[in-house]
């Protein structure tokens, strides 16, 4: 099992930064891939940034060149840094962890990340 905790949410103005933080515990060294993916209210969780343990990337169009995702493997924490938002980067942002073998994919309780006109 994998636990994952995340922090760093909050509202922000158009144009500000936010920096999420997400902390793995328990059976990491089954983690290969890490990443963010985002809900806003009637929509579909979709992707925002994957991170691998050797220090790969994939962004959604939508926040390429805004958002840097970066990961501290002896801290076992995956970041993401949001500059530039917008108020449709408005969404519940969810620390995801998937398992190398099994493809199971853990997820953390979400954080809040609200962007003002």
């Amino acid at each position: 099992q994998v636990q994952l905790v995340e922090s760093g949410g909050g509202l922000v103005q158009a144009g500000g930064s936010l920096r999420l933080s997400c902390a793995a515990s328990g059976n990491i060294l089954t983690i290969n891939r890490m990443g963010w993916y985002r809900q806003a209210p009637g929509k579909q969780r979709e992707l925002v940034a994957t991170i691998r343990s050797g220090g790969s990337t994939n962004y959604a169009d939508s926040v390429k060149g805004r958002f840097t995702i970066s990961r501290v493997n002896a801290e076992n924490t995956v970041y993401l840094q949001m500059n530039s938002l917008k108020p449709e980067d408005t969404a519940v942002y969810y620390c995801n962890a998937n398992e190398v073998f099994s493809g199971k994919d853990y997820w953390g309780q979400g954080t809040q990340v609200t962007v003002s006109s």
